[in-house]
């Protein structure tokens, strides 16, 4: 089947506009997109520029932050100053698993909101400590879900 340009080019803008709307930075979310479907697992910033026709301060930015949150690594170019941006093997749970400790934070944190509020039954306490519970749940639930996440992967590339 021949490669749809168009097609992919739309389901990445769309995409990014997701990660977008979800609190990802622009264009980060518009360069890990990029780099999601690149054929050879990797792309200059140089390349990245012209295909997202931005400016190399944009993408020297995307890539910083991206590389900071543990989604990209930089792999130097033999016999060339430019280095290609690449995706690291488990990037999407890496990222998720270093979050985690943010989840137990912002749990502590509205506890100390409903606490500080003083009223258990007030409309602030109540949604405090709903925050905190849910966050504390994602937080119990996370290992497991990564270990049956890498449980499948294994048997898919297995089996």
């Amino acid at each position: 089947m021949p490669r749809d340009e168009q097609g992919l080019k739309a389901a990445v803008d769309q995409s990014a506009a997701v990660l977008t709307a979800a609190g990802f930075p622009r264009m980060p979310a518009r360069v890990l997109m990029a780099l999601l479907v690149a054929e050879r697992g990797g792309l200059t910033a140089s390349e990245l520029g012209d295909q997202l026709g931005v400016s190399a301060a944009a993408i020297s930015g995307a890539v910083r932050y991206l590389e900071q949150i543990g989604i990209l690594h930089r792999v130097p170019q033999p016999g060339s100053r430019r280095d290609r941006w690449e995706f690291l093997d488990d990037a999407w749970y890496t990222a998720l698993m270093a979050k985690s400790p943010v989840y137990g934070v912002i749990a502590d944190l509205g506890d100390r909101a409903a606490d500080a509020i003083g009223d258990e039954h007030s409309a602030g306490s109540l949604r405090a400590r709903e925050m905190a519970r849910f966050y504390r749940f994602i937080n119990a639930r996370m290992p497991g879900l990564m270990r049956e996440w890498e449980e499948l992967r294994m048997q898919q590339e297995t089996g």
